[in-house]
């Protein structure tokens, strides 16, 4: 019998499915076995890949950690695994940009196992009238109720910054790897954030996704979060509170929904050992039955598109899915490059500091650029 150690994050959407299918009784008749252990959400930003690849076997870990697992030389790629075949394949049923997000020096480094990006969450009862669609319309729910939030704690305001910067244009980096945003952009999106952020309720100023929605459902000072990472538990119409998920805002009609990709996928350390019974219990975890059906009725959040439009799925969890589809479609992908982890979350302590201090919009844009390039670690085109 093969053990293998295997880490993720401690949330029942990154736990509960994997724990699961570790005891189906056709893992143990392969000869396999793998223990799942967790760690909080923040552990995967705290520890560097390299030190839990030395310890685990499998670990569940999020697309812009590629770039510092490549410098450490810890996980394998897909290619050493899979034929090109399969991954096309995966490539292919996979939504949005999910797989690609791990695609990094021409290989792919992990297993989309989960899918997320950042949505809009309402509390329909409290709004009364159509979800929002344009940022204009975001600006003016705020200001004639006070209770639109903006989710900024730990890196969410720099990824806030990139989203709403794909939706006016310019999704950052993606043309010049070394310039985050253009000045002219940089300023129009900050000073929309500022706004913002000056009339979020404090009540989850210092709450991650998790934790603002999770005091959405509990209650009513917070109608609206135009930009944060769909959790499909908080979507169940049974739940009570249940909050709906529409696509994020995008500047204009027809334009872009400006989001950031999220999500997890399944990365292969370098100790372990792969075998046949590995790899057919990876893809199945990646099969229509296993995301359709077992992933979803064990609290987890699929990353096959047709999972995402699957009518069944969809009725369970409050249309979560079919609602929220188009943006992941169009999810903008961040930088990966060794150094941009580092980079999000100092970021973002500046763009809090620039809100509360009121800073002008130039000089912050000016310094953000300043970081961004001090956190620059590969040759350009890799991002």
């Amino acid at each position: 019998m093969q053990r293998l150690k295997a880490l993720t994050w401690d949330h029942p959407r990154g736990f509960d499915a994997l724990a699961a299918a570790a005891r189906r009784p056709e893992l143990a008749e392969s000869g396999l076995a793998i223990d799942w252990d967790k760690q909080p959400l923040e552990g995967f930003e705290s520890h560097p890949i390299a030190d839990l690849c030395a310890r685990y076997d499998l670990v569940v870990l999020d697309h812009p950690h590629v770039g510092e697992a490549l410098e450490g030389g810890c996980l394998q790629p897909l290619e050493d695994v899979f034929d090109a075949a399969t991954i096309e394949r995966l490539r292919s049923e996979s939504i949005g940009p999910s797989l690609g997000s791990y695609n990094f020096a021409g290989l792919h480094w992990a297993l989309p196992l989960d899918a997320a990006t950042q949505v809009m969450a309402l509390r329909a009862d409290l709004l009364q009238a159509p979800a929002p669609v344009l940022w204009s319309e975001v600006q003016a729910l705020s200001e004639k109720t006070g209770k639109v939030a903006l989710s900024l704690a730990g890196p969410h305001a720099a990824l806030s910054f990139l989203s709403i910067a794909a939706a006016f244009g310019e999704p950052p980096a993606m043309q010049d790897p070394d310039l985050l945003v253009s000045r002219e952009t940089g300023m129009a999106v900050y000073e929309l954030m500022a706004e913002l952020a000056a009339r979020s309720p404090l009540s989850v100023r210092d709450r991650n996704p998790i934790g603002i929605l999770g005091h959405m459902a509990e209650h009513d000072d917070v109608m609206l979060c135009p930009l944060v990472y769909g959790y499909v538990n908080y979507a169940a119409p049974e739940s009570g509170k249940s909050i709906a998920f529409h696509n994020a805002p995008r500047r204009a009609p027809g334009g872009r929904p400006g989001s950031t990709l999220g999500g997890t996928g399944i990365g292969i350390s370098r100790r372990c050992e792969v075998t046949q019974a590995l790899r057919e219990h990876l893809l199945w975890l990646m099969s229509a039955d296993a995301q359709i059906g077992f992933i979803p009725g064990h609290a987890g959040q699929p990353s096959r598109r047709e999972a995402w439009h699957d009518a069944g799925v969809n009725a369970r969890w409050g249309a979560f899915y079919e609602n929220t589809a188009d943006t992941l479609e169009q999810a903008y992908i961040r930088p990966r490059h060794n150094g941009y982890i580092a980079f999000q979350g100092k970021a973002s302590a500046l763009l809090r500091e620039a809100f509360l201090e009121k800073a002008g919009a130039a000089g912050v844009i000016d310094r953000l650029q300043t970081l961004y390039a001090s956190h620059r670690s590969v040759k350009s085109g890799e991002r």
